[in-house]
């Protein structure tokens, strides 16, 4: 026995010493990483800055003293976040879901898997039954397969082919037409999606909004690091409507005639380039999310490997990005005054005491509108008031960390917001004045850019690579 064992160990060894690494310790070297600038982002070295009030607070407020911090490199969208970048995570959440609900029918009326693709001319809702249906017997009840019906598609299924498990099929295009629907039961999903007859007028057909809701899950890492409890018990499951909130036009003002900014401003072609508004902090948080999962998911399909997530900015990630470089500035060109040389205004807002037109805009303009600043950055004063990933506290500059600051409190549901808007004076537009808004809140005013972490050296990036 003792001489078996011995042969086992000896062959263990020079099994071992086939890999080439010659018996030296070489590390398990992880993917393949090289880092890529994101499409519509640019990367802001990190370093250190003086963060805070560096002139007189004017307002009295004495919420951001002076303050040496340092903060990371990361990437930041150049503009803040478009109708029609965000019109995409609309789409996405409404053609998932109305896709899910297909399957489901589809599983309901007897069918099997889909056939590679269907095509919409003579088919049924067949074509949209779940990828891999035929493969999974194991019904668990609630919905099809065992799927819980209440769950939205990418709690349950993945929106990519797995051939051991069901998912959901994006080959065939989604029938919106009545006159194209090809059978009765794909009659019925499409009404639940649309608002019944007596909630339309003018004859158009409504799709019902509420219905558009991204379901998404994410770890507390902090109290999970700071606790030994079960890890299932920091996962926390989030679900959002994530339809902009139109009417923000329409109640953030009191008589004033804002009806066609809530009819045209999400929807039409018109407003495509300018900032989302009517979002809350929730959906912006929700909007990071997706935008993770659906560049991995482009990833996963190439063989790459993950991304760092998208996220919103810490408040000093905002500022150090908003000076641009720029040590104790007053807004992102420097200062102290609000116009050129040349007497043009350098941002949207309002400005000689509520003269809207004096900057050439009305309400938003253009999300890559007026110079960017040293980081290629548009808009970081004016426009829209930008939601950052940190709670808002009048003290919180007394008690933060120095290095990559941030303070978000679950319990606090003041978040912060900076950069001012095309509503606000030019107090607001400093790039060291703090104002918040509560999370489940939407204003016209207030929108969003996403942040991604770097890793490496700045000298590494090559900035202008294709979209990957």
């Amino acid at each position: 026995m003792k001489r078996i064992f011995s042969i086992v160990v000896v062959m263990s060894f020079l099994a071992s010493c086939g890999g080439g690494d010659r018996g030296q310790l070489v590390g398990v070297k992880g993917n393949d990483f090289h880092p890529e600038k994101p499409y519509g982002m640019t990367l802001v070295p990190g370093g250190s800055f003086i963060m805070g009030k560096s002139d007189d607070d004017v307002a009295g407020q004495k919420n951001a003293p002076t303050k040496t911090v340092t903060v990371s490199s990361f990437y930041m969208d150049e503009t803040e976040i478009t109708n029609s970048e965000y019109r995409q995570f609309v789409n996405w959440v409404r053609d998932s879901i109305v896709r899910q609900r297909l399957a489901e029918e589809a599983e309901f009326a007897g069918g099997g898997g889909a056939q590679g693709g269907g095509g919409n001319n003579g088919g049924s809702i067949q074509d949209f039954a779940f990828k891999g249906a035929a493969n999974n017997n194991n019904n668990n009840g609630g919905g099809a397969n065992g799927a819980n019906s209440n769950q939205t598609p990418y709690q349950q299924y993945s929106i990519h082919y797995d051939p051991t498990n069901q998912s959901l099929n994006w080959d065939p295009e989604i029938l919106w037409e009545t006159a194209d629907y090809p059978d009765e039961p794909y009659v019925r999903v499409m009404d639940e999606i649309f608002l019944p007859p007596e909630q339309s007028y003018n004859g158009e057909r409504l799709m019902d909004v509420t219905k558009f809701k991204y379901s998404y899950k994410y770890m507390d890492i902090e109290a999970a690091a700071r606790s030994q409890g079960n890890r299932k018990d920091y996962i926390i499951k989030e679900e959002v409507e994530v339809y902009p909130d139109t009417t923000v036009w329409i109640k953030d003002f009191n008589y004033s005639y804002n009806e066609p900014m809530h009819n045209d401003y999400f929807s039409h072609a018109a407003y495509d380039e300018y900032p989302v508004v009517g979002v809350s902090w929730k959906q912006a948080k929700a909007f990071c999310d997706w935008r993770t999962l659906y560049h991995n998911g482009y990833r996963k399909e190439k063989g790459l490997g993950n991304v760092r997530v998208y996220r919103l900015p810490l408040e000093a990630e905002w500022e150090y990005a908003a000076r641009g470089g720029l040590e104790g500035a007053t807004y992102p060109w420097g200062g102290p005054y609000s116009k050129n040389d040349r007497g043009c205004f350098l941002a949207n807002f309002k400005p000689l005491r509520g003269d809207y037109a004096a900057d050439q805009a009305l309400y938003t303009v253009e999300a890559e509108s007026f110079e960017p600043n040293e980081y290629n950055l548009y808009n970081m004063s004016g426009n829209v008031s930008e939601w950052v990933n940190s709670s808002y506290s009048p003290d919180s500059y007394q008690f933060y960390s120095s290095m990559n600051p941030s303070v978000n409190d679950k319990k606090n549901k003041r978040k912060v917001v900076r950069g001012g808007s095309w509503k606000d004076v030019a107090y607001f537009l400093q790039v060291s004045t703090r104002d918040y808004e509560y999370s489940d809140s939407a204003r016209s005013y207030i929108g969003f850019r996403t942040v991604q972490d770097y890793s490496g050296n700045s000298g590494d990036v090559q900035l202008n690579q294709p979209p990957q």
